[in-house]
């Protein structure tokens, strides 16, 4: 299906635990023009004591890449287990379609705004 938007948060790649197949089945399935991804996505918290990455964590990363590259636009929100990213926050990292921050404003259909 195809929507205007579509939010994810606490992914937590890089743990056991982490629902990598389900995440790229979905994505597979779903397109947006907007994706915004709502912290939580790279647990660094998990990996910075015990390294787990299967090739399905890789996959829902190519993925996401491979989206940005075809149009999508990509908003990453920094959250607490994926903070190593915000010391690149200063640097107004923007890659291609991804741009990563501490937040973002969301305006709806209605033209209410959401942070």
């Amino acid at each position: 299906m195809e929507y205007k938007s579509i939010f994810i948060s606490d992914v937590h790649l890089g743990t056991r635990d982490s629902q990598a197949e389900k995440l790229n089945n979905f994505l597979k399935h779903n397109t947006c023009e907007t994706l915004y991804l709502v912290g939580d996505i790279i647990d660094g918290w998990k990996l910075s004591r015990k390294w787990s990455w299967p090739q399905s964590h890789s996959n829902v990363l190519r993925r996401l890449l491979t989206r940005a590259k075809r149009g999508t636009k990509i908003y990453y929100i920094v959250g607490n287990h994926d903070e190593f990213l915000r010391p690149w926050l200063k640097h107004n990292l923007s890659a291609g379609n991804i741009l990563i921050g501490n937040e973002f404003t969301y305006t709806d259909a209605s033209g209410r705004k959401w942070l």
